[in-house]
């Protein structure tokens, strides 16, 4: 296969991988605290000794968008949203991960835990506890939670040290390969939920640019191995 017939493969397979990316979007336009993902093109030059250079393309590098999502009140009492940049810390059995998605609930043992029963941490990395006889549960602002007004503990807000060491591993939840820090760049709502950050309608718009331009580098390689073929057909008559 010559240069170009590499270059656009290249090209065909991060457009694949973008689709996958934009799908996942869409199908989570409506998922409480999803982050938008983007996919990153870069360039790729392999050479050699008395070889030509051949640049081709990656798109190995996501991006997760860190724009705030709509609020919607639920006035669940469990039901929290971040405004400004944090994340919730949470439990789970992969280690301590971070999310966006503030649908909590208590436990049988009174412990605040995401739908997927993975325990909430304050700033200390403890569980948050709730007693399951109080009549008033309030959560302020800063994240301390109270019990008819006593206050029993606050529910941290955290941040990576560095954004690039955040890596998604599910629609919500992040792991991160760095240090994590409490962060004051953010408050607590009670009686919210954060919505998905994707607009539906760009990444249509966009899903359909990527299938264009899968067709045209498609009809690109169909061409070249057309002429590829007849030249060598040429050549064995």
């Amino acid at each position: 296969m010559e240069t170009a017939g590499y270059a656009t493969l290249s090209r065909q397979s991060g457009l694949m991988r973008e689709m996958q990316v934009v799908a996942n979007n869409i199908a989570n336009s409506a998922t409480t605290g999803y982050r938008q993902e983007g996919l990153i093109f870069s360039e790729y030059i392999q050479s050699g000794p008395e070889q030509s250079s051949l640049s081709m393309a990656r798109a190995n590098i996501r991006n997760t968008s860190t724009e705030q999502g709509a609020l919607t009140k639920t006035n669940g009492t469990f039901d929290l949203a971040i405004e400004g940049d944090g994340y919730f810390k949470v439990e789970t059995p992969m280690g301590e991960r971070l999310t966006r998605a503030g649908a909590f609930s208590p436990n049988a043992d009174g412990d605040l835990v995401t739908a997927d029963g993975y325990r909430v941490l304050d700033g200390g990395d403890s569980p948050v506890f709730v007693p399951g006889d109080a009549e008033t549960i309030s959560i302020s602002a800063d994240g301390t939670i109270s019990a008819d007004g006593t206050p029993l503990g606050q529910i941290g807000l955290f941040m990576p040290t560095e954004s690039h060491t955040m890596v998604r591993e599910d629609g919500v939840m992040f792991r991160v390969d760095g240090d994590i820090e409490e962060t004051d760049q953010a408050q607590i709502l009670q009686g919210f939920v954060e919505g998905s950050n994707v607009n539906a309608i760009s990444q249509m718009a966009r899903m359909i640019e990527i299938q264009r331009s899968y067709e045209m580098g498609q009809s690109f390689l169909e061409t070249e191995d057309q002429r590829i073929r007849n030249a060598i057909k040429n050549l064995i008559k």
